[in-house]
């Protein structure tokens, strides 16, 4: 059973142990409200309570009666940005909430990207933003924890149970992405910023839909229908799944070439490896020639263990392992893990401990996207701790470096994984119920969205599925706030010619986004990274998200967006491309020619093409087109495009064509 995640915030000094009132972590010490808003403030206490609100901005009293289900909500008009402020709320026993500040609350949310926090997952690319994070205490975050549910809930629970004020301890688990937007709108504002990290890596934008919108669109109605019968009988539900993913891990087991009759035979001490290939550890697939596979990987190293560790009981650290390990030392199971972004921690007993060669095996199931063991090199160790009398401290074993590996399995010839329904967030509308709807209505001045690479495959139904995702948050807030998309940057290995990309698709609709009012989108096209789907460069993705809220939401004369594709003009062998945002002029980044572009015919052959700036505007041709009918530009997973403008923007990729892609009619 899921815990109750009612809170009662207890207050120094300010609230009784017995108080009835009750709140969610949105309503804590240190939070953020919207500023000049009618800001709701809700909580629970028993039926038919009378709970006063007072704000010590203005001294105002706001009073209502407990419903019958003991839920109650009043509305407080807030000033214009400034605090510290405090808040009480009483049914005759007091609870005071402090530190509170009025300024400007954006919602964050997303996938890994959004998720990448500011220190962890093996990265040290913000160690400098992450040492002046004590200089922003106006900058306050609140991050949900990882939640699904099948059906809409009410309440969330929170990291450290709701607000907390920036600084060095509070920031480092928190969304680099989200943090950089805020910190440039605190610097261009000069207000206090709230931010919302509402985020789980890895997930499918009709999780975050609420069920009354997907269904709507008829390519979810299968999966609304077997998330109903599953919320119809979670007992059974849940026997049923058990059952099926023992039987998925036999038939797994059946078809993978290091297990026989049910036994490890890869990770046998004695088995010989040496025809096996090296890979560097910690690293991705991606950075090892296994860019494009998925499925069964067997890893193997021998560790060399002095007489002084044995017979002692060791710690195995593996950093974290994309997506499930079973991980064997001498040939004997010592743990398995499912989830690419938590670290693997296992204990070997002293009893498998010998001198000299020990064989760690890991066999690494990759369901998609990357796979790998990664992380920091100093995540990869193995220790024994020292014990009492002549041993003492900590003695250890650096695990990184080359370690040997040989591909077992690929995906497609696996059984698909039974989905868990016990906080799968994969399911249709399971993260909208969890990490959504309990935050309405709570005042949001608008959402930063960074989502995207786990719809790729479906990408011409993302032109749909993204904008019915905004309209019922929208819906559901009551007002039509800002809402702004982080375009996905450029990741995989270059191709030599033009192809078909279905990354290049996505991006098109999450362009095609803008459609909406209200919306806007932020080009990475320069900033990805062709072997790491989490690019580092958060800075400019933050950055770059808070130009168009500072030009779009709050009115700054800055320019927001590089060059876009606004129309083309047919000039015999060539074609004339026209850009808007060309502010500063139309030019490269790196003073080389232009790349990036590519031309075809009525053939629909695809050519590299020379491409020429005429003020604002591109002129592009290839001898191979003599009669040239359309053009792209960066549409490739990863392109070597250089267009900007004077404003250091990068040129959006576009197409002129209408031509069926890679993912058209894909569900």
């Amino acid at each position: 059973m899921r815990e109750k995640l009612f809170i009662a915030l207890l207050l120094a000094g300010s609230m009784s142990a017995r108080a009835q009132v009750k709140l969610q972590p949105l309503f804590t010490d240190n939070m953020v409200l919207q500023q000049q808003a009618d800001v709701p403030i809700w909580g629970e206490d028993k039926a038919g309570k009378k709970v006063t609100v007072t704000t010590s901005w203005d001294n105002r009293k706001y009073t209502t009666t407990t419903a019958a289900n003991g839920k109650w909500k009043v509305s407080v008009a807030t000033p214009r940005a400034g605090g510290p402020y405090s808040i009480t709320i009483s049914d005759g026993k007091t609870v005071r909430l402090n530190n509170i500040l009025i300024g400007e609350v954006w919602l964050c949310s997303g996938q890994s990207n959004m998720e990448m926090p500011i220190v962890g997952w093996g990265n040290d690319y913000f160690e400098a933003e992450h040492k002046d994070a004590d200089n922003h205490p106006n900058i306050r975050l609140l991050q949900l924890n990882l939640v699904a549910s099948m059906t809409p809930d009410n309440h969330f629970a929170a990291r450290n149970n709701g607000w907390t004020v920036c600084n060095y301890t509070n920031l480092a688990p928190f969304s680099a992405t989200a943090y950089f937007f805020g910190r440039d709108l605190e610097k261009h504002l000069n207000v206090p910023i709230g931010l919302i990290q509402t985020c789980w890596g890895g997930t499918v934008a009709e999780a975050w839909t609420g069920k009354e919108s997907l269904e709507l669109d008829p390519d979810f109605t299968k999966g609304l229908k077997n998330l109903s019968e599953m919320s119809a009988s979670k007992e059974n539900t849940m026997k049923k799944y058990e059952a099926d993913k023992l039987q998925w891990q036999k038939n797994v087991d059946s078809k993978d070439a290091g297990m026989k009759n049910g036994k490890a035979v890869w990770a046998a001490p004695g088995f010989n490896d040496k025809s096996w290939m090296t890979m560097k550890v910690p690293g991705l697939f991606s950075q090892n020639g296994l860019e494009k596979f998925d499925g069964l990987v067997w890893f193997r190293h021998t560790v060399d263990i002095p007489s002084s560790m044995t017979g002692k009981a060791l710690t195995l650290r593996l950093g974290s392992v994309d997506d499930i390990d079973v991980t064997y030392f001498n040939g004997v199971r010592i743990g398995q893990t499912e989830g690419w972004a938590k670290e693997r921690v296992y204990q070997i007993p002293a009893r498998l401990v010998k001198a000299g060669r020990n064989v760690i095996a890991v066999r690494n199931l990759d369901t998609g996207g990357d796979g790998g063991l990664y992380g920091k090199t100093e995540q990869f160790r193995l220790t024994a701790e020292g014990q009492k009398g002549a041993e003492k401290g900590t003695q250890e074993i650096n695990l990184s470096g080359e370690w040997r590996y040989k591909v077992s399995t690929g995906m497609l010839e696996l059984p698909a994984m039974p989905a868990n329904p016990n906080g799968n967030p994969n399911l249709p509308t399971v993260l909208y119920n969890a990490m959504i709807n309990p935050l309405i209505p709570y005042t949001i001045k608008g959402a930063i969205w960074y989502q995207g690479e786990a719809n790729a495959s479906r990408a011409y139904q993302y032109r749909d599925l993204l904008p019915l995702m905004i309209n019922d948050w929208r819906s559901r807030w009551g007002y039509r706030f800002p809402f702004y998309i982080v375009q996905l940057a450029n990741f995989m290995a270059r191709h030599d010619h033009p192809t078909e990309s279905a990354w290049a698709e996505l991006r098109e609709a999450q362009a095609l986004t803008t459609n909406l009012d209200n919306t806007g989108v932020s080009c990475t096209i320069d900033i990805g990274m062709e072997k790491d789907i989490h690019p580092s460069n958060k800075q400019d993705v933050g950055h770059r998200l808070a130009l168009i809220a500072r030009a779009e939401t709050y009115g700054q004369n800055v320019e927001f967006s590089g060059p876009l594709y606004k129309s083309y003009e047919m000039m015999g062998h060539c074609i004339r491309i026209h850009f808007d945002h060309t502010t500063g002029g139309l030019k490269t980044n790196d003073g080389a020619p232009v790349t990036g572009f590519a031309i075809a015919g009525p053939d629909h052959v695809w050519h590299w093409a020379t491409a020429t700036i005429d003020r604002n505007s591109v002129i592009v041709s290839s001898d191979k087109v003599k009669f040239p009918v359309a053009v792209r530009y960066a549409w490739a997973d990863n392109p070597a495009c250089n267009l900007y403008n004077g404003a250091n923007l990068p040129a959006f990729p576009f197409r002129t064509d209408c031509w069926n892609g890679v993912t058209y009619g894909v569900k």
